[in-house]
């Protein structure tokens, strides 16, 4: 990783429990190769010899972390006060184009009074989930009904101090939970005792900081993979969990350190800047292959060890001769992002992928899709597309290909989704004389699958970019056109994993998808997957 640059002390010196994991076979993490000036793929082809854009912005379609969510008291501020320091470095990162965000348990007139510059972050989460505040109008949205005021009167009638009622929130100090837990249970209210510290604060019972921080992230279209969050105490491991990177200020409580990805060398607000030049300098990218691997795709298992692959950065290829098991391995790969809730498109020339139940498909053999309809639903970061192109006439693919591929790279420019995107069919729609559209291939190749009976008919600029190849059926055959020999012999089920970034070829069973449903039992549609008729 010399190429990037990270101070020193950023990479971990410990992985927490949770994420190690002997043997574990990381292909496909995003260690960056040697840039080469001379490879075609950094150059664009309209515009010729432009350079390939190397700094990392939302333009470049490049940056994993376009949000940055963050604590306040113990984090953010020490005892209570944030330092200009640290508010220069939230106006850095927020002019890099990630969204700041303020997820924190205070109430919002407190906050403000002691937190003038509040207008750095884009959106406040308060009260530790319970409502939302938007700084730059000052207006205030509710995301649950306060406690009956039964409760308050009954806490203020037994004498709780200090007691203070925000607008859901209801807040005290230890040891009043025991009175409050009394009174909850006394009323029959469905309310919940979380603890920050020394302080006590009561909720609904679906409220917390995680909540809270799902209801600001679909203000802005963006998905929780795309977050880095940091923070000390209890109530913040809710939002941690939930964040694709969750750090811990070096102050922290010893049980959220445990939990955390990453734990930073500096306290609280130092910690915070330690987090932010890193992110601006290189998206967090070291940590990857140090401590994020709780996140790893499992493809299958080579004896004992699990073989993965980094949900975000690389370019794979899954190859192998027709009935080979391709279809399966894909299958296998989509249903395991779908569950950990990682957005795909998948472009699907011969409707291979119509009964797909983690996606909507848009098309039909009788109907064009439309870029329009496919990107309304990327924009919802819970939803995948299937996009079936039998009703697209052969000659009209190519454009409608290029098209849609700036489409999606502007998304992923601006909310880093979909993460993963799929061609099937890939030789048919990146052919040797593909003429190669006006996107920088690295990030225009990031997190891209690409599947293929031919690989060696695949354009040279696509061929170079692939990080990651998955080979089945005749690994020999799918391994020369990247210059690799192998003599292995592969049974059913079994692939052969080949990575750029070193090692030999490594045979593995992979896990395979769920097989399509017999055509006879797919009968209504509604019941296999959603299809929307363009």
């Amino acid at each position: 990783m010399a190429d990037l640059a990270v101070r020193a002390h950023l990479l971990p010196d410990r992985i927490p429990q949770s994420t190690q994991r002997p043997g574990l076979l990381g292909l496909g993490l995003p260690a960056a190769r040697p840039a080469d000036p001379h490879h075609p793929g950094h150059r664009r082809r309209a515009g010729a010899g432009a350079e390939c854009r190397q700094r990392l912005s939302p333009q470049s379609g490049l940056m994993r972390y376009l949000a940055f969510a963050t604590d306040y008291d113990g984090t953010l501020a020490h005892h209570g006060v944030v330092d200009g320091e640290t508010v220069d470095a939230l106006r850095q990162l927020k002019n890099s184009g990630r969204k700041l965000i303020l997820v924190t348990g205070r109430q919002m007139d407190d906050l403000a009074r002691v937190f003038p510059e509040l207008p750095v972050f884009d959106l406040v989460v308060g009260e530790n989930g319970a409502l939302i505040y938007r700084p730059e109008s000052r207006q205030v949205r509710r995301l649950a009904d306060p406690p009956p005021s039964a409760f308050v009167d009954e806490l203020r009638r037994r004498g709780v101090e200090p007691l203070a009622v925000g607008q859901v929130v209801v807040a005290t100090e230890q040891p009043n939970e025991r009175v409050a837990i009394d009174v909850i249970r006394e009323l029959g209210l469905e309310l919940q005792v979380i603890f920050n510290k020394g302080s006590v604060m009561v909720l609904p019972a679906s409220v917390n900081k995680a909540s809270g921080l799902q209801a600001a992230l679909e203000e802005f279209s963006l998905s929780p993979h795309n977050v880095v969050g940091i923070g000390d105490a209890e109530n913040d491991h809710a939002f941690l969990s939930v964040c694709e990177c969750g750090i811990a200020v070096a102050n922290a409580l010893d049980a959220l350190k445990q939990h955390a990805d990453h734990v930073t060398e500096g306290r609280a607000s130092a910690g915070v800047r330690e987090v932010i030049e890193a992110l601006i300098s290189n998206d967090l990218r070291p940590l990857e292959a140090a401590t994020l691997r709780r996140h790893s795709i499992l493809l299958g298992h080579a004896g004992d060890d699990p073989v993965v692959l980094s949900p975000y950065g690389p370019g794979v290829l899954v190859a192998g001769p027709s009935g080979s098991g391709n279809s399966s391995l894909a299958r296998g790969f989509l249903e395991r992002l779908a569950d950990q809730r990682y957005q795909f498109c998948i472009v699907d020339p011969d409707g291979d992928y119509e009964n797909l139940a983690a996606a909507v498909t848009i098309g039909t053999a009788d109907r064009a899709p439309a870029i329009g309809e496919v990107m309304r639903i990327l924009e919802d970061p819970r939803e995948n597309v299937a996009i079936n192109l039998l009703g697209l006439p052969l000659p009209e693919r190519p454009e409608f290909f290029e098209q849609l591929l700036h489409r999606v790279h502007e998304l992923r420019a601006r909310t880093g989704r979909p993460h993963w995107v799929v061609v099937d069919e890939a030789h048919t729609l990146l052919p040797s004389s593909w003429g190669q559209v006006d996107v920088t291939l690295p990030p225009a190749l990031t997190s891209t699958l690409l599947i293929t009976v031919h690989p060696e008919t695949l354009a040279k600029d696509i061929s170079d970019h692939i990080d990651v190849v998955l080979a089945v059926g005749a690994p020999a055959d799918v391994l020369r056109p990247f210059g690799r020999k192998t003599d292995v012999t592969l049974a059913t089920g079994e692939a052969l994993i080949w990575s750029r970034r070193g090692g030999s070829p490594r045979r593995f069973r992979f896990l395979p998808g769920q097989p399509e449903p017999p055509a006879d039992q797919v009968g209504d549609r509604g019941a296999v997957h959603r299809t929307r008729i363009t």
